[in-house]
């Protein structure tokens, strides 16, 4: 049986969100990363995006509202991604760093996509008890 989940911190997704923007900002701290501030903030502002919907969402406390800020969170998933092409299109990243940013940001978006998946099925009266924070 699944564990329920009463904080969001518990959460996988936002858990690894939360690793995710880590490492942007890493990689953004660096040259010549830092000499664009508008791509800097911009792809900062994306990461951070996502585990903070997740969070938004979660203590809401309401199913509906919780799959929409889960929508959100996996749509800034994607604007990161976009974000990232560019840096590694203007040189700002290089070809293996744009693989695992990319890889983590896709394991993100799929475990986001599975959690939408999980709160959209059949109601449960115990609030988001089909949530595990087990993988």
């Amino acid at each position: 049986m699944a564990k329920r989940v009463d904080r969001f911190e518990d959460l996988i997704a936002w858990q690894k969100a939360r690793t995710l923007v880590r490492d942007v900002y890493v990689v953004t701290r660096r040259r010549p990363f830092w000499t664009d501030r508008s791509l800097q903030d911009q792809i900062r502002r994306a990461a951070v995006s996502i585990p903070s919907n997740i969070a938004e969402g979660f203590e809401r406390a309401r199913r509906s509202e919780f799959h929409q800020f889960l929508s959100v969170a996996k749509g800034s998933c994607a604007e990161l991604r976009t974000q990232l092409y560019i840096a590694f299109d203007v040189d700002y990243i290089s070809e293996p760093a744009l693989k695992v940013l990319l890889e983590r940001a896709e394991e993100v978006g799929r475990i986001i996509g599975g959690l939408r998946a999980s709160i959209a099925g059949p109601r449960n009266h115990t609030q988001y008890s089909a949530l595990s924070t087990q993988h």
